[in-house]
């Protein structure tokens, strides 16, 4: 067998990239195959990924495995031989495992076996009919150059460490690179179908321990378990959140980091992510629409590769306020026909995201108007956005004409007992401010931190945590007006009777739901749907089915527009209906929304 050739640079003239791009190679080998005479793979490491090219007497065939689609690889040692199997060095196409291998702790090796096997795993994208599917491919490389199995090991995991290195995008060494950072899994038993235990211990798991990441599982127990959680443990021992289930526990956990004294610092130091095993699983969805990656219901491959491998991207997120509390929202704010879908079709739970058109039919046959006034601050070039720095803190003041003032300085309060409540006159009216600092009922947070974390299969007994106390909402102060205060002069106002008024910062608010074609994960831009009493049921029922495909977003009727907004505020009348931030249920009456851009860092899919 030959010698590993190292560092080397060829033209990468088969690359789909600029042909004058240089791929660096840094292992080649050649590797015989004993049972066909003059017959060899001869094996590359680059940094467009593994070149394996089969060489016979009469034909050669080439194979790249691409880097983005390597997940990890393991060093194994072979434990007995079959008898009568072939002796195959290089097993690298479609074929039979010949031999048993194991990891080379365990016992009954066999000491006369020699060699060394690398086995590099990997998720390759395949055309399927229309679509594109992820197809795991295992790639074994068979070791015995020398006359010892350590110095055959010592190849292989030259190999396998500089395969990790290309993964993580750090530099080449021979030592194995090591995050002693776990991931924290906050798994959803009850979203969607009830399946997301399962879905994660199949579908997840195993593509995690081929990676070598480690993680800690918790599963939840009761509602606002997850939010609880990431407001009382210490964050930072962990090098991401992983959300497992529907929109609803990132919900959850979003607000549970919003309620630390140090959400900045959290966001900025620890991804969020999120495992579809929802109803919905509108992020998830457009996660993978923004990054060309597949998504098939319950199928956690792409968003689990994403996991293992770092990559991070923004999200903006938005702050909701009602009369009585402010939230933060990663996905949607409703009023109308889709939330009173979205909550009423709960009973339905069972039959997975098939509920939404059960439901959708039902409400078309009972169509419900509701009356009230709708304001927002349209966006009048949505190609032109300034770039906000990050991360974005902002204070603010109210001026008695109801103009904004935003100082440069920024600003963050305590939340204390003893805070004043913010109050300003309008009117000669005094009103109290439920603002970023304040949340009624407040006390002084208290937090807990553990200095290390169990690994759990499953929720271990003794984990279940509740907090003594009330929580506070922090996050960036607010540029608007108190809900009872006047809104600024240039905010368009609509009044009358709506079917539905529905904003979204997502491209998808369901699997297979294209609500805003032109949105993107951080670009200060809300898209806000308003469907005005009038329109007939066909013309709704034309609408819905044309949202799978996006074709919604360009009308602009007498009944139907599509607005890019940067805030809005919806004052209902009459006490009966629907609203929900990110499909849960809030309090009805006065509502209000702005954008925060690039405040939340998502593990996304590397397509390098």
């Amino acid at each position: 067998m030959a010698e590993p050739k190292l560092s080397k640079d060829v033209y990468n003239v088969k690359s789909d990239e600029n042909a004058d791009s240089k791929e660096h190679i840094y292992l080649e080998e050649t590797f015989y195959i004993l049972s066909k005479k003059k017959s060899v793979f001869r094996v590359r490491l680059t940094s467009k990924g593994l070149s394996l090219i089969k060489e016979t007497d009469d034909c050669s065939k080439e194979q790249t495995i691409l880097l983005r689609d390597i997940i990890g690889s393991k060093c194994m040692r072979s434990k007995r031989r079959r008898v009568g199997a072939r002796s195959c060095i290089c097993s690298s196409f479609v074929g039979h495992q010949q031999l048993k291998v194991v990891d080379e702790n365990s016992g009954d090796l066999d000491e006369s076996d020699i060699s060394a096997y690398l086995y590099i795993y990997a998720y390759n994208l395949k055309r399927s009919r229309r679509s594109f599917k992820r197809e795991r491919t295992t790639i074994t490389l068979r070791f015995r150059s020398y006359d010892k199995y350590e110095d055959n090991n010592r190849e292989a995991q030259k190999w396998r460490t500089t395969i990790k290195c290309l993964l993580v995008d750090q530099p080449i060494t021979y030592t194995l690179p090591y995050n002693d950072k776990k991931l924290l899994i906050l798994l959803n038993p009850k979203s969607g179908p009830g399946k997301a235990r399962e879905l994660f211990q199949t579908k997840a798991a195993p593509i995690l321990q081929e990676s070598d990441t480690p993680y800690d599982l918790h599963v939840t127990k009761y509602a606002q378990y997850a939010r609880e959680f990431v407001r009382t443990r210490n964050v930072y021992a962990w090098r991401g959140i992983v959300a497992v289930g529907g929109d609803g526990v990132l919900f959850e956990i979003l607000n549970g980091m919003f309620e630390r004294l140090d959400w900045q610092q959290a966001f900025a130091e620890v991804p969020l992510a999120i495992l579809p095993c929802g109803s919905g699983n509108g992020l998830a969805r457009t996660i993978c629409h923004h990054y060309n990656e597949p998504y098939i219901p319950q199928n956690l491959t792409g968003l689990t590769m994403a996991l293992a491998r770092g990559k991070t991207a923004h999200m903006d997120v938005v702050r909701v306020e009602t009369k009585s509390k402010i939230m933060f929202s990663f996905l949607s704010v409703g009023w109308g026909l889709l939330s009173d879908i979205d909550i009423e079709s709960e009973r339905l739970r069972a039959i997975g995201g098939q509920r939404f058109t059960v439901w959708a039919l039902a409400r078309l046959v009972g169509l419900r108007k509701y009356k009230g006034v709708v304001s927002y601050a349209k966006i009048k070039d949505v190609s032109n956005l300034p770039k906000p720095k990050h991360p974005l803190t902002i204070s603010h003041s109210v001026s008695q004409d109801g103009a904004l003032d935003s100082p440069e300085a920024d600003a963050f309060f305590d939340c204390d007992e003893n805070s004043e409540v913010f109050t300003s006159a309008v009117n000669g009216k005094r009103h109290q401010r439920v603002d970023s600092w304040y949340s009624v009922n407040s006390r002084r947070s208290a937090f807990y931190s553990t200095r290390g974390s169990e690994y759990h299969s499953v929720t271990s007994s003794g984990s279940e945590m509740r907090s003594p106390v009330h929580a506070c909402m922090h996050g960036p102060a607010s540029h608007l007006p108190s809900l009872m205060f006047q809104l600024p002069s240039h905010w368009v106002h609509e009044e009358g009777e709506f079917v539905m008024v529905y904003v979204s910062y997502q491209s998808y608010i369901g699997e297979d739901l294209l609500f805003a074609p032109r949105s993107h994960l951080s670009d200060g831009i809300m898209w806000m749907l308003i469907i005005k009493a009038g329109i007939s049921r066909s013309q709704i029922l034309s609408l819905l089915l044309g949202m799978s495909q996006g074709n919604h977003s360009e009308i602009n009727t007498e009944h139907i527009k599509m607005i890019p907004v940067s805030a809005f505020r919806i004052v209902p009348e009459g006490p009966n209906g629907h609203l929900t931030v990110d499909g849960e249920l809030v309090e009805y009456g006065p509502i209000q929304a702005e954008i925060f851009p690039n405040i939340v860092n998502l593990l996304v899919p590397d397509t390098k």
